[in-house]
């Protein structure tokens, strides 16, 4: 089986958020729990997935990790190479 980026299910402090899913998102989503269900042999809750996988996406994502340096602005003129 596959090895899934997740793999276990912190006990964290919460914020309460509401969104909305596509069909499509929402079914993936059901199925990821599934997934991860039968590789760890406990039962997920598909919505505990969500602030996972979005700190996951976060904590993964070069641009944003770019714009939390401290020393970066954005505001400052880009680099003028002749482009």
């Amino acid at each position: 089986m596959a090895k899934l980026k997740i793999e276990a299910i912190p006990d964290d402090k919460v914020a309460k958020v509401t969104t909305e899913l596509t069909a499509s998102v929402h079914r993936d989503l059901i199925a990821y729990a599934e997934a991860l269900a039968r590789q760890t042999g406990q039962r997920v809750d598909p919505v505990k997935l969500i602030p996972l996988m979005l700190a996951r996406f976060m904590a993964t994502d070069r641009g944003f990790k770019k714009l939390r340096r401290p020393n970066y602005s954005v505001n400052a003129p880009a680099d003028d190479k002749g482009g």
